[in-house]
């Protein structure tokens, strides 16, 4: 339960602390929206796993995928997608640690 308001949470505190206030929320909301990556969630059986690390295992959730969206932060159209899936992929690979299924 912790790590889904560290999804809500972390994008709401980076939109009002770096985006003027009249773009804060359009940009939450697209940092929220981004959450949708874990639409490959649905291809693995079963479908929630509390001892699975994402990181690696879904499909965009591999290296490539993440590489892209890293590099999706470095041009403005895509900056604030990449952005969320950069946090997004971050706070899995945080719980996977936290869980002890990565070193």
């Amino acid at each position: 339960m912790f790590h889904l308001a560290l999804h809500l949470g972390i994008p709401l505190l980076i939109a009002y602390a770096f985006f003027p206030r009249v773009e804060s929320g359009k940009i939450f909301l697209i940092l929220i929206a981004t959450l949708l990556v874990d639409v490959d969630h649905l291809l693995a059986d079963p479908i929630h796993d509390p001892s699975r690390c994402s990181i690696g295992f879904h499909p965009l959730h591999q290296f490539v995928p993440i590489g892209i969206y890293g590099l999706m932060t470095l041009f403005n159209k895509t900056r604030i997608v990449g952005l969320g899936l950069v946090i997004h992929m971050l706070l899995d690979f945080g719980d996977c640690v936290s869980m002890g299924l990565l070193p």
